[in-house]
């Protein structure tokens, strides 16, 4: 089977934990924070659950991708917040302006992690969110990170995410200070995460020379490393060819912004959006594809490619 993506696999030996706020958790925070040129970070359970405490209790309206996965829009509606769409298909596979305050910006990067990103994309009061999913570039069995130059904010973060309370390694000795959630990054997280973040220069260069062949083959100029998606005219007749050859194909995404629960009242045309949802097919795109894996791939796709 070529795989769309892969998952690294780790034997993980629990006896080396001390608990799950292992100082695996505080390093791998550090580590992240000075690959993408912050000051401080602060790990949490998942992404989604990040997005959430980043807009818990702001009580605005955000505006995102109509073609998006749903979780973005679970995570502004459940903290407590209204949802309205915008016909954007390039953040896919990059970072984007999730959020703008007043006085500070959020960032999206759950599908783009890069050295110096925070310093080249933020200013010191913004916030910049990163994933740890299993198929992001740097994968765990799930995961988030949220850093920032602002000491103030990601100490609110590091609170928020451990039940409220300020962490003390004498569980008793525990001070509560508001009502909180259990969203923090745990030990086991942060090992495999940061077992596959001292492989992502290396997954990096193999991504570079496969996203380059295909860039040639196809005409086109993705830059991501982390989805490589096609349009297609008759995708569903794809991806039964597909299975018939062992080739596992994804979609991402379908379009959000009507026939959604999430549906609102679009005050544009959702053109790109919708063409989109309706033909894109992402295609195997991982460090482990053989030279053999890719010309079958790309065999495939140029006999439905016919945009």
């Amino acid at each position: 089977m070529i795989r769309l993506f892969n998952v690294n696999n780790y034997v993980i030996d629990m006896s080396k934990f001390s608990g799950l706020h292992d100082g695996i958790v505080e390093e791998f925070e550090q580590k992240i924070a000075d690959f993408v040129g912050a000051k401080y970070a602060c790990g949490v359970s998942s992404a989604t659950n990040a997005i959430f405490l980043s807009l818990l209790n702001k009580e605005t309206t955000v505006t995102i991708p109509s073609v998006i996965p749903p979780v973005v829009c679970n995570a502004i509606l459940t903290s407590g917040n209204k949802l309205e769409f915008k016909d954007d298909i390039n953040w896919v596979g990059d970072s984007y302006i999730f959020h703008e305050f007043e006085d500070y910006k959020i960032i999206d990067s759950a599908q783009k992690i890069t050295k110096n990103q925070f310093k080249l994309e933020c200013n010191p009061e913004d916030l910049m969110i990163f994933s740890f999913y299993p198929t992001k570039p740097v994968g765990s069995y799930d995961g988030g990170m949220i850093v920032s130059d602002d000491k103030e904010k990601i100490e609110w973060f590091k609170l928020m995410v451990k039940n409220g309370t300020k962490f003390n390694t004498k569980s008793w000795e525990r001070e509560i200070v508001a009502p909180g959630y259990k969203m923090y990054l745990n030990a086991i997280q942060a090992h495999i995460a940061n077992e596959n973040f001292k492989k992502l220069k290396e997954k990096y260069n193999s991504l570079g020379r496969v996203r380059d062949i295909y860039n040639s083959e196809f005409k086109i100029e993705n830059t991501s490393n982390h989805l490589y998606r096609v349009n297609v005219g008759d995708r569903f007749s794809m991806l039964e060819d597909a299975k018939n050859l062992d080739i596992e194909l994804g979609i991402h995404y379908k379009c959000l912004h009507s026939g959604s629960i999430y549906s609102t009242n679009p005050k544009e045309d959702f053109i790109k959006s919708e063409f989109d949802s309706d033909t894109t097919v992402s295609i195997p795109f991982h460090e482990k594809l053989t030279s053999e894996d890719i010309e079958k791939v790309i065999k495939l796709v140029k006999k439905y490619n016919d945009f």
